[in-house]
C-alpha cells in the first residue's frame, strides 16, 4: 500500500481536531453503527474540557490505495517541547486557518518550524461559511506571514482548499459542491511526496525517537518514523544518544503501528512507516534507535529550555490532608519525577530543604495543566509564583520576550497599548484595523511582564478581548518591573467565614470567599481597595440584644466573591504568597515563616 505522511497545524480552536474527525468518519475508519464521540484525537479530560491539543498524537486512514498517517501537533507554543522533531516524521503539512480570524501566534510558531525543515504545506481555510469569514483576507495574511518566515518559492506556490470541518466538506472553490473532505484526501495524495525512506529499506534499521510516552502493559515505549531497513518485534537492536553514546541493547517486545484511532501489533515495521516500539528502560526523545552494527546516531533537535520555573510544596496550612490522599513529600517528588521522566520539556530539581521542588517548563498553561492533573490524582500542593529563568551569554544577561497578539474593541486600544508599553515595558510592533469595530495589536513583551496580566487585560477590556502569545526570542533585560498593585485581604482568626462579617468587609475589596467557608490566619480572602495588606476578621458576627429597633435587622446582601481558576490563582499570587491547591479547593495564602524568619524580617523593616 502507497504511504503518505502529513502534520496538521492549527491556532487553538481553528478547528483541526474536528476536521481530522470528518476525515476519520469518511475514510471508513469506523463501522456504519460504530458510536463515536466529538474531538476523538481529544484522549484526556483536560484537553476535551478546555478544547485544546495538549499531547502530540497520531493516527492513520485508508483513502482508496493510500495509507495516510496524520500527526495531530500541539496548538499551544506551551506543549511545543517536540513540535520539530515531530514535524520530522512527515513530508507535508496540513496548515488549518480559520477564514475569520486569519493566521495566529500558535500557527506562527509552528508554521515557522515546518517551512524550516523544508516541508511544503497545504492551506486549508475553515469555517467559511461563518457570517464573519473573509478568506480573502485570510489568505493574504497566510502568504504574508510565509513571506516573513521565509518560505521558498516552491512553498510560496501552495495550493488552497476552502472548508467547513464541523459540517464534512472541503472544496478548491468557495462555490464547489459542499460535499465531502475528497479534495482534501486527493490533494494529500497529489501534492505531498512519498517518504523518501522508502528507498533505504534494504539498509540497517534506524529510527529516531520522536515522542515518549508509557503504558502500564508495555512499559516505556518511543514512537518515530523508521528511517531505513526493517524491524520485527524480538529482534534485538540498541539506543544511541545525540552525541552516539550507547545507551542500551534491548529485544524489542511490540511493534505498534496506528490504525484509525487504536494501534495495532504488525508483523514489519518499513522504512517511511510511523510506528512505536516497546521494550527499552533507557531510551528518550531525540535519541537514535538502530540496528546493531550502526554507530551512528541520526542528527536531532536539541530539547528547548524552559523559560519558567515554580516551586511545588507540601501543603502545610492548617487544612492540610482534609481533601487528599497523597500529601507527603516523597509521593510528590516521585510524581513530578515521572512527569519529568515523560514529558521532555519538564525539568525537576529538589530545593535544598529537601520539602520543595523546581518544576521548570515552558509556560503557565503548561504548569497548570501538570497541576490540574495531580489534584485530580488526589494530591495537596502549594505553589509558588512563577519565576522567569534568565541566561547569560557573553557576559550579558537575556531574558525570554513574547510575541503578544491582542484583538480588541477600538475604544480600550489606548488603554492596552499603555499597559504593555509602559510599565511591562512592551514594545509595539504593529497596530492596523481588524474589522468590526476592533483593533489587532501586536507587541513584543518580556514574559516577566507577562505573568498575571491576562486577567487585568479582561477587566482593562471588559472581557471583550482576545490575547495570544509564543515566545519571540531571548533579549536583553529590561529592567524591573512593578507587580501586583492591589494589596490583599488577610483572615487574622481560624475558623467559618460570616456572612454578616464578609458585608462589612466589602467595602474594603472584592471577595474571593464565600460565607461557610473555612478560613485560618494568613489566608487571603479577598483584594484590597489600596495598595496595602490588611489583615481582617472574616469570623466577627452580629451582636445580639433583645431589643429591637429600626435599621439593625436589615438583610445581608452580599456581593458574589471573585473564584478564580488555578491559572489565575498563580498569576495572581505575589513574591510573598502561595497557592493552596487540593482536589476540592484553590485557596491563597501567606507563606508561613518560621520564628527565626519572621524576627529577622522584623529586624530588616525596622
Amino acid at each position: 500500500m502507497t504511504l503518505r505522511n502529513i502534520a496538521i497545524i492549527a491556532h487553538v480552536d481553528h478547528g483541526k481536531t474536528t476536521l481530522v474527525d470528518e476525515l476519520l468518519k469518511q475514510s471508513g475508519a469506523f463501522r456504519e453503527n460504530q458510536a463515536t464521540s466529538e474531538r476523538m484525537m481529544d484522549s484526556n479530560d483536560i484537553e476535551r474540557e478546555r478544547g485544546i491539543t495538549i499531547l502530540a498524537k497520531a493516527t492513520s486512514v485508508e483513502w482508496k490505495d493510500m495509507r495516510i498517517n496524520i500527526v495531530d501537533t500541539p496548538g499551544h507554543a506551551d506543549f511545543g517541547g517536540e513540535v520539530e522533531r515531530i514535524l520530522s516524521m512527515v513530508d507535508g503539512v496540513v496548515l488549518l486557518v480559520d477564514a475569520a480570524e486569519g493566521p495566529m501566534p500558535q500557527t506562527k510558531f509552528v508554521t515557522s518550524k515546518a517551512l524550516a525543515l523544508g516541508l511544503r504545506p497545504i492551506v486549508v481555510l475553515n469555517k467559511v461559511d461563518k457570517p464573519a469569514a473573509e478568506p480573502d483576507r485570510a489568505l493574504n495574511e497566510v502568504f504574508d506571514l510565509f513571506a516573513n518566515l521565509g518560505a521558498s518559492d516552491e512553498q510560496l506556490d501552495f495550493p488552497v482548499l476552502y472548508a467547513s470541518g464541523i459540517n464534512g466538506w472541503a472544496d478548491t472553490g468557495l462555490d464547489g459542491p459542499r460535499r465531502d473532505m475528497s479534495a482534501l484526501f486527493d490533494l494529500v495524495v497529489s501534492h505531498v511526496p512519498a517518504p523518501a525512506q522508502i528507498a533505504a529499506r534494504a539498509q540497517p534499521f534506524r529510527m529516531l525517537a520522536t515522542t515518549l510516552s508509557a503504558d502500564p502493559y508495555l512499559g516505556r515505549i518511543l514512537t518515530g518514523r523508521v528511517e531505513s531497513g526493517t524491524l520485527r518485534a524480538g529482534e534485538t537492536i540498541k539506543a544511541l544518544s545525540r552525541d552516539g553514546a550507547r545507551l542500551e541493547q534491548f529485544r524489542v517486545t511490540k511493534v505498534l503501528a496506528f490504525r484509525g484511532l487504536g494501534q495495532q501489533a504488525i508483523d514489519m515495521a518499513e522504512a517511511g512507516d510511523i510506528v512505536t516500539i516497546a521494550g527499552m528502560s533507557k531510551a528518550t526523545v531525540a535519541d537514535t534507535l538502530c540496528a546493531p552494527e550502526v554507530d551512528t546516531a541520526l542528527p536531532a533537535q536539541p530539547i528547548d529550555p524552559p523559560t519558567i520555573s515554580v516551586t511545588f510544596g507540601i501543603n502545610d496550612s492548617p487544612l492540610a490532608g482534609r481533601d487528599g490522599s497523597k500529601v507527603q513529600s516523597r509521593v510528590i517528588r516521585e510524581r513530578l519525577m515521572r512527569e519529568a521522566e515523560l514529558n521532555v520539556a519538564i525539568k525537576v530539581s529538589d530545593t535544598p530543604g529537601g520539602e520543595a521542588f523546581e518544576v521548570a517548563g515552558r509556560g503557565e498553561l503548561q504548569m497548570g495543566v501538570l497541576i490540574e492533573n495531580m489534584r485530580r490524582e488526589g494530591f495537596e500542593l502549594s505553589i509558588s509564583r512563577p519565576r522567569v529563568l534568565m541566561r547569560d551569554e557573553g557576559g550579558q544577561r537575556l531574558e525570554p520576550v513574547e510575541e503578544v497578539t491582542i484583538d480588541v474593541d477600538d475604544e480600550y486600544t489606548g488603554t492596552v497599548i499603555e499597559k504593555l508599553t509602559g510599565p511591562r515595558r512592551g514594545d509595539l510592533v504593529e497596530m492596523r484595523p481588524a474589522g468590526a469595530g476592533k483593533t489587532r495589536i501586536i507587541a513584543h513583551v518580556p514574559s516577566r511582564g507577562l505573568i498575571g496580566y491576562h486577567g487585568e487585560f479582561l477587566t482593562d477590556t471588559r472581557g471583550t478581548g482576545v490575547l495570544n502569545r509564543v515566545f519571540h526570542e531571548w533579549a536583553p533585560y529590561k529592567g524591573s518591573i512593578p507587580g501586583r498593585r492591589e494589596g490583599v485581604l488577610i483572615s487574622m482568626e481560624d475558623g467559618t467565614a460570616v456572612a454578616y462579617a464578609l458585608w462589612n468587609l466589602e467595602e474594603r475589596g472584592r471577595m474571593f470567599i464565600n460565607p461557610q467557608d473555612p478560613v485560618y490566619q494568613g489566608m487571603i480572602i479577598g483584594e484590597h481597595s489600596r495598595d496595602n495588606d490588611l489583615e481582617v476578621n472574616p469570623l466577627k458576627g452580629k451582636k445580639l440584644t433583645n431589643v429591637r429597633a429600626s435599621g439593625t435587622d436589615d438583610a445581608v446582601k452580599l456581593t458574589p466573591p471573585v473564584i478564580m481558576s488555578l491559572e489565575q490563582a498563580i498569576a495572581y499570587i505575589d513574591d510573598d504568597e502561595l497557592v493552596e491547591v487540593t482536589p476540592k479547593s484553590i485557596r491563597l495564602r501567606k507563606r508561613f515563616l518560621d520564628p527565626h524568619e519572621r524576627k529577622r524580617q522584623a529586624r530588616a523593616s525596622a
